[in-house]
């Protein structure tokens, strides 16, 4: 049998002890004893214990100075006091020097059992964490997000702090840069992860359709409602739904989200009773939400409902280092590594401006890697996009025998700016528009006249 720990105890009433022992190894713990403070410390010394529990006064070393010698020896293991002379003193001094609780005699059993069982937990969720930063110091990588670049590990560290949270989050980032990523990493690094985690694109829904989609419906609640049907918020409970492209869903659903963000409960369309589910709710949009706000697209209060926590996925132009540890994931998955590109063609990958991001990256490879016989990568196998921009812009051309569509010219130079203001400004129009020095109705304007989404 697996043993759930490993647990010393400390106490010089052979009585007590042996309670404590036949408790704790009925809960499944490995278990070792000692009579007194100077035997716990040897012990201590030639082994190693997840949790000690000791008594405070004791022979030949009381329990405060087991446990300065724990926090010396073994800083992992948690510490719990116990004592039928506690004082409030006592109580600040054990907690200063950082034991985990504090039991007075005579205690309950089950009071206990719920304190050992909590103090395991912690550790369990400490161990969790300290793995998993030495996983992103080491290799680059948080579950399937990669990334080496300044912006990418304070993206990690943020996911590793928020994870073990119940609290929202609203993933912000153009598309292709890895936002679902993201929202996969919070759920498989959290104590939900046992549970559903359940993705829905708002986008690509109706409106009555999403609303019956996310809270289900009874049967005869509309034409075609011909039995009753579970949402996805019931589907997820004890889990995690992920909204994406959360700026698309109507005003007459964001209520409901909101109502559910704030009291847990529901109706089915055409319900009459309220249906109450434990679900954390992540989002994603890669659009301006503060402009839909100001627009009316979308409610205030259930903005900053949703952004509790923001965070802000770079795009790849945002972290040119990256790109070759991308590379090199892509052709492990796309080739198993039997192919590499050339420094030339690296190069050229480096300084494409990637708008798709990781995802326009993730198919060139698998395109490329299909379509090239030879081992090595080289420039001309590139697609023709990614080798014609990293050639000098075309100058303007001179006027002709035949002369020139100047109006043409003229809207090819327009939108080129319009689309670099865009870029640069990561999609917020205002900030576009600033760039160029235009009004809002004014770039607004030439944005439909060219029919730029």
């Amino acid at each position: 049998m697996e043993h759930k720990g490993r647990i010393l105890i400390v106490e010089d009433e052979k009585s007590m002890r042996e309670v404590l022992k036949i408790l704790l190894e009925e809960e499944g713990y490995d278990t070792t004893s000692a009579a007194d403070g100077l035997q716990a410390i040897e012990k201590i010394q030639q082994d190693i214990f997840d949790l000690v529990i000791t008594d405070i006064k004791m022979p030949r070393a009381d329990g405060f100075e087991v446990l300065r010698k724990v926090r010396e020896i073994s800083p992992s293991s948690i510490v719990i006091m116990i004592t039928a002379f506690g004082t409030t003193e006592s109580t600040i001094e054990a907690m200063k020097l950082g034991a985990y609780d504090y039991i007075h005699k005579p205690f309950k059993i089950d009071e206990i059992r719920l304190i050992i069982n909590k103090a395991f937990e912690k550790k369990r969720m400490s161990e969790e964490l300290t793995l998993l930063r030495e996983k992103v110091q080491t290799t680059y990588r948080l579950e399937n997000i990669i990334g080496k670049s300044p912006k990418m590990q304070e993206l990690f560290r943020l996911i590793s702090r928020v994870a073990q949270s119940n609290t929202t989050v609203l993933i912000t980032g153009e598309s292709g840069c890895g936002k679902e990523l993201v929202a996969a990493a919070l759920h498989n690094l959290s104590m939900r992860k046992h549970k559903n985690f359940v993705t829905v694109n708002c986008a690509t829904f109706p409106e009555g359709l999403l609303e019956s989609e996310l809270f289900g419906h009874v049967k005869g609640a509309f034409t075609g409602a011909v039995y009753n049907k579970e949402g996805l918020f019931e589907i997820a409970n004890g889990g995690t739904i992920f909204l994406d492209e959360i700026a698309e869903m109507p005003l007459s659903l964001q209520s409901k989200l909101l109502r559910v963000l704030e009291n847990g409960t529901f109706r089915r369309v055409g319900g009459i009773s309220d249906i109450t589910v434990d679900v954390r709710v992540i989002s994603a949009t890669n659009k301006d939400l503060s402009g839909a706000i100001t627009s009316g697209g979308f409610r205030e209060d259930l903005f900053y409902r949703l952004k509790v926590v923001p965070l802000h996925v770079p795009s790849l132009r945002d972290r040119l280092e990256d790109i070759p540890l991308l590379l090199d994931h892509f052709l492990g998955r796309f080739s198993g590594g039997a192919k590499k590109f050339s420094a030339d063609a690296l190069r050229l990958l480096v300084k494409y401006p990637w708008r798709g991001n990781v995802r326009e990256l993730e198919n060139m490879v698998e395109r490329v890697v299909l379509l090239t016989d030879r081992e090595m990568i080289m420039p001309e196998d590139l697609p023709e996009e990614v080798i014609t921009s990293a050639q000098p812009d075309k100058a303007l051309p001179d006027i002709g025998d035949d002369g020139v569509d100047l109006e043409r010219i003229v809207e090819e130079i327009e939108k080129n700016y319009l689309f670099q203001a865009l870029a640069k400004a990561n999609g917020i129009k205002t900030d576009a528009a600033k760039l160029l020095n235009l009004s809002f109705r004014s770039f607004r304007h030439r944005l439909y006249k060219y029919g730029i989404k």
